[in-house]
């Protein structure tokens, strides 16, 4: 594994940390709406930059992927704000981190990313060959035969991702390696310190009805950020960024930590196992699969922690039909040990969050966010993944937010409907669940 990550950072005080969310529901007709705080607020910090702007994102890209008219165009007003900034600011430094899936690993040229590099914009694609193998039986057989075959851009085979375009065959090999650069951070200077955005929403057209959350804040904690991404472009072979930023800690009882690969998964563990009787312990995921934050669920409940875990039914994606594995047959696990599970109402989009809220009975809170899923894949060193871990009085507005954020999602109103019961998509199926295993267990899975 590269030098650099799996990074647990200092506990360091923050200030204007603010929750972000986009949420989609449906109304009494069932008519669908969606409301959106995340990339509004990222492109504030990107308008309001003058020297630095560094993005980390998995997804950035126009691809369609079975949907027919995305709702707002993600990729292209990014692109468009970062061309007018470096317009404005010829000598602000810019820099897009992404992954190779934007260009179905190097066989659709994406025209956004040869727009900004025509602007003296540095566009980096991960190099995920640094990365350890997620799915290794099969990793070992491309190491040694197929990488050299490299790729070129004259597929015939249709785009998995986009009907508009064509891929090789050596893309759709690639892509079962099962690995990828899934960060999701923005990093701005704004007059002498730094602001930084952790989120789990990707400028991706076809993503942008998916409900997600996000945290910004400025802080000592943001320069540990740029660290984290600093080990990615050394190992991407290019040269890291320098930018002296204010790092005092300001007087706050808000704290920020920045946590990346498998130091996510440690605090997310240490998160659920203090959890004692009569606390409450609020999940939002996409993905919800890795067997040592299950068991460790399981032990909470019979502890007498109160949980509520609120989980994408898995049966959507991009327009294709899914088959509700992972989450279905844990939900059936976690419900059969006393858990309260809840759906998100899904209708094409996904509940795309990744988020993990405890609050203890000294009204003290903790909540973890980013781009991580509780998956093998994303918490055992294999996928690029960056989270915060925010320390706070369940009074302090970040919290409250995250709270009321949830409670929003679990009630629902009368005229906007979020989740529904277990029962509506409940699935004991003992198939599915032999399925979920094997593919979590080895890697030759998707999630």
């Amino acid at each position: 594994m590269p030098e650099g990550l799996s990074f647990s950072g200092a506990v360091h005080t923050a200030a204007d940390v603010s929750f972000l969310s986009d949420m989609t529901w449906v109304d009494a007709e069932g008519a669908q709406h969606n409301s959106q705080q995340i990339f509004d607020t990222a492109f504030e910090m990107i308008r309001n930059a003058r020297h630095l702007v560094l993005l980390d994102m998995f997804l950035y890209n126009d691809f369609q992927m079975g949907v027919s008219s995305p709702k707002r165009p993600l990729s292209r007003q990014l692109t468009d704000l970062l061309l007018q900034q470096k317009q404005a600011y010829p000598d602000i430094r810019i820099i897009v981190i992404t992954d190779p899936i934007n260009t179905v690993y190097g066989s659709v040229p994406c025209g956004a990313f040869a727009e900004l590099s025509a602007a003296d914009i540095d566009v980096v694609i991960t190099d995920l060959d640094q990365l350890r193998d997620s799915n290794p039986a099969y990793s070992f057989f491309w190491r040694l035969f197929l990488r050299r075959l490299g790729n070129s851009t004259r597929g015939r085979l249709p785009n998995p991702f986009d009907p508009r375009s064509k891929v090789t065959l050596r893309s759709y090999l690639a892509t079962l390696n099962f690995k990828g650069n899934h960060r999701k951070v923005i990093v701005t200077d704004h007059e002498d310190s730094l602001v930084g955005l952790v989120s789990s929403a990707n400028p991706h057209d076809a993503s942008c009805a998916n409900t997600n959350v996000a945290c910004k804040f400025s802080g000592a904690a943001v320069n540990e950020i740029l660290a984290t991404e600093n080990s990615v472009l050394k190992f991407c072979g290019q040269t890291p960024l320098t930018f002296t930023a204010n790092t005092s800690e300001p007087a706050s009882d808000v704290t920020v930590q920045v946590l990346t690969e498998g130091a996510i998964k440690s605090a997310a563990l240490n998160l659920i196992n203090n959890m004692q009787r009569d606390e409450h312990l609020n999940l939002a995921f996409f993905f919800l699969a890795d067997r040592d934050v299950i068991k460790a669920l399981k032990n909470a409940a019979s502890r007498g922690v109160r949980l509520r875990v609120l989980l994408d039914p898995n049966k959507d994606s991009f327009g294709q039909a899914k088959h509700g594995i992972p989450n279905r047959p844990v939900a059936a696990e976690l419900v059969s040990s006393g858990i309260e599970v809840r759906w998100s109402h899904t209708h094409g989009e996904q509940c795309h969050q990744k988020m993990l809220l405890g609050v203890n009975n000294k009204k003290q809170a903790k909540l973890l966010l980013g781009s991580s899923n509780m998956t093998r894949r994303n918490l055992d060193d294999f996928n690029l993944e960056t989270n915060i871990l925010i320390r706070a009085p369940l009074s302090a507005p970040v919290l409250t937010d995250a709270l009321t954020h949830f409670d929003y999602l679990w009630h629902n109103r009368p005229d906007q409907v979020f989740s529904v019961a277990y029962e509506h998509y409940r699935d004991e199926s003992v198939l599915k669940r032999g399925f979920y295993r094997f593919m979590e267990a080895t890697g030759f899975s998707t999630f």
